[in-house]
């Protein structure tokens, strides 16, 4: 591990409060199907290969275009290139669905709702896979696009340094952090999400890590 992979001391707290307040710690139930969303992080397709064999859900929509993080890594879509991983990981490709065209986590749930209709899928339950700081964000966005559906969220287990240690970048998951964290409340207010309880910690944290300099995915005012 070098010292980019890893947070700095005097910042941990205060990151810590925000990885962990971004995981809902929702219970694993099976649902009608599983929802990778697309982002830099190929560990959300391992992680929907790991549930889909688990039996959690018997079909699968992987969800996303490109966005400007991740158009290098995956020049072909996100979507496609967590297919690709799925199949890799023995996930049957009649099981597997991809929608190719969202570029926001809004229009994954939209669009995945579009594909699985057009495909005839009843669906009353949706597992949502996501990076580990987008559980919170991606389960109140579900919530108001698609308010009668059931929704659990689920992301790779794993430690702070870990995690950080895989996408190879620590000060890039910290400000991913705090752009998640504002967006909690900054996308409720423009309708985009349901509201969520901020504790008093959590926006201490985040506005600590803010002065800090950690502005790079905020929302402008």
């Amino acid at each position: 591990m070098n010292a980019s992979n890893i947070v700095p001391a005097e910042l941990r707290a205060d990151v810590e409060i925000l990885w962990d307040y971004q995981d809902p710690r929702h219970e694993l139930r099976p649902c009608d199907v599983g929802v990778g969303l697309g982002s830099h992080d190929l560990g959300v397709a391992d992680h929907v290969a790991d549930l889909f064999h688990q039996g959690y859900f018997p079909g699968v929509v992987f969800t996303g275009a490109n966005a400007p993080t991740t158009a290098e890594r995956f020049p072909r879509g996100e979507a496609v290139h967590y297919r690709e991983r799925a199949l890799e990981r023995g996930v049957p490709d009649s099981a597997i669905l991809v929608e190719a065209r969202a570029t926001n986590t809004g229009e994954n749930i939209e669009l995945t709702r579009e594909l699985l209709r057009a495909e005839g899928v009843d669906v009353s339950s949706l597992l949502l896979v996501s990076k580990p700081y987008q559980q919170r964000r991606a389960y109140a966005t579900a919530k108001k696009i698609w308010p009668e559906i059931d929704v659990v969220c689920s992301a790779r287990r794993m430690p702070l340094d870990d995690y950080a240690y895989s996408i190879g970048d620590a000060a890039r998951v910290i400000n991913m952090l705090v752009g998640d964290t504002q967006r909690i409340w900054r996308y409720a207010r423009r309708g985009f999400a349901i509201p969520q309880h901020v504790p008093n910690e959590v926006e201490a944290a985040y506005h600590r890590l803010v002065d800090a300099g950690y502005t790079a995915r905020l929302l402008p005012d």
